[in-house]
């Protein structure tokens, strides 16, 4: 029985709620560390300014602990120093002025061409400047206190020092991510593959579609791995209390291009795939085989990259399965021709991930059969 339009429309917007829903909750347990190390960072450097130093609303000292540790690990020192920076001579110089000039409209425009101009010739980066420009517009306009500059500008070096300390406080969980991001596209190299064997051998057209709709859904995996990578060695250079995990983290950041080309050809194999059994064109059982078999040689490349160690178990299963496919009968079908050569670019492409080069994977393959 057919689902009316309507039914069908309302299930499909339940689904995707459902998903985004999802999403958003995994969004935001990634960075639950980050949220609650600002929070606490904002609590602090409040503390520290108006309970022990006596400071009256120190509003500076959590915004500048707040923007400086931001939600990502990537350039956190640099930020920091850049935020803090930025927020001081902002606040300095507006309140340096405001007592002179009072506030205005012409006064924003002098106090902002003034503090840019003082970020610029400091040699700051964008955020600097940025932060000196609207630091030195909240003064002017909402926060003008004769004689508290000197206060305000040690209410945002005091928010700057705490967020330096906390951002050297980093959990585990980024250092791993790149190892578990790793195993999952890995993980979902195999799935494609055998899916893709299955296609070869019953030739289902509508089966081959929903898998190249997977296969083409995979963009976000190496978005989330490229991701994960750069944070985690962002932390490493950032917390000294983790650098020694430096050389881990390096080993699986140095893995994200090889798995993003054996993802892409994955994805055009299982298009090929499905452009054969779509159009009826029959594909040599043996490169089914040949599929499953390089499936079962990327198992092995996940389960060692889910202990955090180079796939170098996985090489000579993975060069057994390249020989095969040099031994294997050739298809006078053009589309068969180009799933035998994306499933020797496939082997290639996994080959990098055991210790090999590009050109050392290339060679190690023998040459297409004639």
């Amino acid at each position: 029985m057919q689902l009316p339009r309507q039914d069908v429309s309302l299930d499909a917007m339940w689904s995707r709620g459902r998903l985004s829903t999802r999403a958003r909750v995994a969004r935001w347990q990634a960075k639950r560390w980050q949220i609650v190390q600002c929070a606490v960072a904002a609590g602090v450097a409040w503390f520290i300014a108006s309970d022990l130093l006596g400071h009256q609303t120190p509003f500076f000292a959590p915004v500048a602990a707040v923007v400086s540790l931001g939600t990502s690990y990537a350039q956190r020192l640099r930020r920091v120093a850049e935020v803090t920076l930025g927020v001081a001579v902002g606040v300095l110089l507006a309140d340096l002025l405001v007592n002179q000039i009072g506030s205005g409209a012409w006064q924003i425009g002098l106090v902002v061409l003034l503090s840019m101009s003082a970020a610029f010739v400091l040699d700051g980066g964008p955020l600097f400047v940025i932060q000196a420009a609207v630091q030195s517009i909240i003064i002017t306009v909402l926060l003008p206190d004769t004689g508290a500059a000197f206060t305000r500008w040690t209410d945002a070096l005091i928010g700057g020092v705490v967020a330096l300390v906390a951002a050297t406080l980093v959990p585990a969980a980024p250092l791993r991510r790149p190892r578990e991001q790793a195993a999952v596209v890995v993980v979902k190299l195999s799935q494609l593959l055998r899916a893709a064997a299955e296609v070869m051998t019953d030739g289902d057209g509508e089966r081959g579609l929903d898998v190249l709709a997977d296969a083409r859904s995979t963009d976000d995996l190496i978005a989330e791995l490229r991701t994960a990578a750069h944070e985690g060695m962002a932390v490493v250079a950032s917390s000294p209390f983790r650098v020694r995990h430096k050389p881990s983290v390096r080993r699986m950041a140095d893995l994200v291009d090889p798995l993003d080309r054996a993802l892409r050809s994955t994805r055009v194999l299982v298009r090929q795939t499905a452009v054969a059994a779509y159009h009826h064109r029959p594909v040599p059982p043996s490169y089914a085989r040949l599929a499953l078999d390089l499936a079962d040689a990327v198992d092995l490349v996940a389960s060692e990259l889910s202990e955090d160690r180079v796939a170098s178990a996985a090489q000579e299963v993975l060069l057994a399965v390249g020989a095969a496919a040099g031994r294997v009968e050739r298809s006078a079908e053009m589309t068969a021709e180009v799933v035998l050569a994306q499933l020797r670019s496939v082997v290639v492409d996994l080959l990098m991930l055991t210790g090999m080069s590009q050109l050392e994977s290339t060679d190690a393959l023998p040459p297409p059969p004639r």
